[in-house]
């Protein structure tokens, strides 16, 4: 086996760059055709090889599909709302219970896209993951300089950006600023820039409490004037 990966990484180097979704689809159909042909010439073994091809090419269109579905962020509304506490509108504020996660996540629209927020007080500015951004239609501005963001993985590039409006509970905030990071399936997150507009916000026993200083109704128009 190990003389077969010293040939191919000599004679096919090009192997080593496909995506790992486009080798398992090549293996799968290579698994059913040499096990096809082997099990027509009467090889019990044949019919083994084609059953786990297959399995390989179902487990291929199951991870595709995933992927596929992860890239809408409404995937993301429906995925962080599972088991989640309920955000509640009383008197004008906009509460947000603890999660299971021991965040924050805020219900919002972006741009009149469903998603998932998560608060970040530690954020200076909102971020957007690349897919999220795109689908919400919130274009980076390639005339200013990229910022560096400090992540887990190390420091990234992130464009800034201009959110049109953004929209939950009792909060419209328009005309805000954002970075948009590289990339799909990255952070979503609110900062200190949509949190210093509002009138106030606290947190009491476990839940975060926001105040807008003109609270809107969650099902009103676009037309309403921003919180400030």
């Amino acid at each position: 086996m190990t003389q077969i990966y010293t040939w191919l990484e000599r004679e096919a180097p090009w192997l080593g760059h496909l995506s790992p979704l486009f080798a398992a689809t090549c293996a799968a159909l290579l698994l059913v055709a040499v096990g096809g042909a082997v099990a027509s010439r009467g090889v019990r073994i044949g019919g083994a090889v084609r059953f786990a091809g297959n399995l390989l090419m179902l487990a291929v269109f199951a991870l595709a599909v995933m992927r596929f579905v992860r890239m809408d962020p409404s995937f993301d509304a429906v995925l962080h709302s599972v088991g989640a506490p309920a955000q509640t509108v009383s008197g004008g504020e906009t509460r947000i219970p603890l999660s299971a996660d021991g965040h924050y996540w805020i219900k919002a629209k972006l741009n009149g896209v469903p998603l998932r927020l998560m608060v970040d007080t530690g954020a200076t500015v909102t971020a957007l993951s690349g897919d999220v951004a795109e689908a919400a239609g919130v274009e980076p501005d390639r005339l200013r300089p990229d910022a560096v963001v400090e992540t887990a993985n190390g420091t990234v590039p992130a464009a800034p950006a201009r959110i049109d409006e953004l929209r939950f509970g009792s909060v419209v905030a328009r005309d805000l600023d954002a970075i948009v990071m590289p990339g799909e399936g990255g952070p979503n997150v609110i900062g200190m820039n949509v949190l210093t507009r509002l009138k106030g916000w606290r947190v009491e026993d476990g839940v975060l409490i926001l105040t807008p200083h003109r609270p809107q109704v969650e099902s009103s128009a676009s037309g309403e004037p921003p919180a400030r």
